[in-house]
């Protein structure tokens, strides 16, 4: 078996970790190279989770420099793309240079590079408007669960984005760049829209519905990498299976054969 070089951008952040150590249980699969701007654990990343990448494995870089990144991307099959500033506050200036500025110049330098495929990090927070503002979903979001109709209709990827952050709007850029290098190059982009992951599986009340355990967010970004390359655009969201869970999970399913495997334990 060929393994396939990974690459993981971000790979020392939250997320970023989560999937470094669920690719590590295969390593007959993935050869795993980690890239980020500093080579310090993120501070969401408790110290009993933390990973170390081998000094051969792992390049410190921004997302700046496209001729950098095409050199550091030459020979990688799939790269991970989760580096981002990752605030909801996040200034504009900021969400520009790293979230809509870095994005593009990682795809371009994949493409350049010759890379088969790029995962891109999005947010459930492109879809925040449809949650806090409209009917059914905003009975779940204010805990008025008895409102809830028993067969309402989740809500698919196919509609429209509703971000209300500066944050949220660059991720609704970042999965539109990655539809534009999959439909004009042969890159093949896939998009996660990432829910609530936190260091220890932890799941306030708040954040039932969107919860996503380390396990399946670990499982969907393989997924997403052991997908056939025929398989051009996508976008997924990355959620447990939770009791009042409102966004759609079929598509993952039905072209990724993802299920998963937890669900959030708060029950009113």
């Amino acid at each position: 078996m060929v393994r396939k070089s990974i690459l993981i951008t971000g790979v020392y952040g939250l997320v970023g970790s989560v999937i470094y150590k669920q690719l590590q249980k295969s390593p007959d699969k993935f050869e795993i190279f980690g890239m980020d701007q500093s080579s310090e654990m993120s501070d969401r990343v408790s110290s009993e989770e933390a990973i170390k990448i081998p000094d051969t494995h792992f390049h410190q870089s921004d997302l700046s420099d496209i001729i950098r990144l095409t050199q550091l991307f030459k020979g990688i099959h799939t790269i991970v793309h989760l580096a981002a500033d990752p605030n909801t506050d996040a200034s504009w200036a900021s969400v520009l240079e790293n979230n809509i500025c870095g994005t593009y110049n990682v795809l371009e330098a994949a493409k350049r590079a010759q890379v088969a495929r790029v995962v891109v990090a999005s947010t459930i927070q492109v879809s925040t408007g449809h949650f806090r503002l409209t009917e059914p979903y905003k009975h779940i979001a204010t805990g008025d669960f008895d409102k809830l109709p028993d067969d309402f209709e989740p809500l698919k990827t196919t509609e429209a984005s509703w971000p209300i952050n500066l944050y949220a709007a660059s991720k609704v850029f970042a999965e539109t760049l990655a539809r534009v290098y999959s439909s004009s190059s042969d890159l093949s982009c896939l998009c996660i829209r990432i829910g609530a992951v936190n260091a220890r599986d932890e799941h306030p009340e708040h954040l039932n519905s969107i919860y996503c355990s380390r396990n399946d967010m670990g499982r969907l970004a393989e997924y997403c990498i052991e997908a056939p390359t025929s398989l051009k655009f996508e976008t997924y969201y990355a959620m447990s299976d939770n009791k009042y869970l409102w966004t759609d999970m079929e598509n993952a399913r039905n072209s990724l054969g993802f299920i998963p495997e937890d669900r959030s334990g708060y029950y009113p």
